[in-house]
């Protein structure tokens, strides 16, 4: 039976944000609201907790396409090779908001990911999942959680996710109605911008 419990995205609850690391660092798997779709997260430290969603999404962890989660762009340098001045100009427009960057790797990449050319890092504009990135100290590895119905693609309600997900995950957190559209899925790895998906986040950014 996963916990399951309230926080508010205007003003997180400290104490609350404690009890979703404090289970994260136990290799714990949360469903948690961004500035999306709700999505699906692991401490991206912890192997066991990485191929537990590898497995729940039925997808190799090596082949997997999981977004870094970040609390802002201090970090990247961890993750990804030196960026040049325009594609950092991108990134300080675009972050934090609803925007999927994918960057290339750099030889630091956790275990599971140093093959890896590339990375999707996530910096989403919702306090909650900021605040539990910040608390822990390190990125989540983040997937959307998708639905089977072929009309409604993302569920937005808290309490259905947690009927659905009750005994595959540790935690689902109610921040209220999710969105129900993904994030924009841009490529700087390249000389060119390419966008790989029109989500929510809007192209003006360029």
């Amino acid at each position: 039976m996963a916990d399951f419990f309230r926080i508010y995205e205007e003003n997180p609850n400290p104490k609350e944000v404690e009890r979703v690391v404090a289970i994260l660092k136990r290799g714990g798997i949360i469903i948690y609201p961004t500035d999306t779709v709700y999505g699906l997260g692991c401490d991206i430290t912890n192997i066991k907790a990485l191929e537990r969603i590898a497995r729940i999404k039925g997808v190799k962890l090596e082949k997997s396409n999981f977004s870094f989660v970040c609390h802002d762009l201090s970090n990247l340098s961890d993750y990804v090779k030196q960026i040049d001045t325009s594609v950092f100009k991108i990134l300080k427009r675009a972050l934090p908001g609803p925007y999927t960057f994918i960057l290339p790797g750099s030889k630091s990449l956790p275990n599971p990911f140093k093959k890896r050319k590339t990375v999707g890092i996530r910096v989403p504009d919702n306090n909650i999942a900021l605040e539990i990135v910040k608390q822990l100290g390190n990125p989540i590895i983040s997937t959307s959680i998708r639905d089977d119905d072929e009309v409604i693609e993302y569920t937005t309600d808290p309490e259905l996710i947690l009927e659905k997900w009750d005994n595959l995950v540790d935690l689902v957190i109610d921040g209220g109605y999710g969105d129900n559209e993904a994030s924009t899925v841009i490529d700087l790895s390249e000389d060119e911008p390419v966008v790989i998906r029109e989500g929510k986040g809007s192209l003006e950014i360029f």
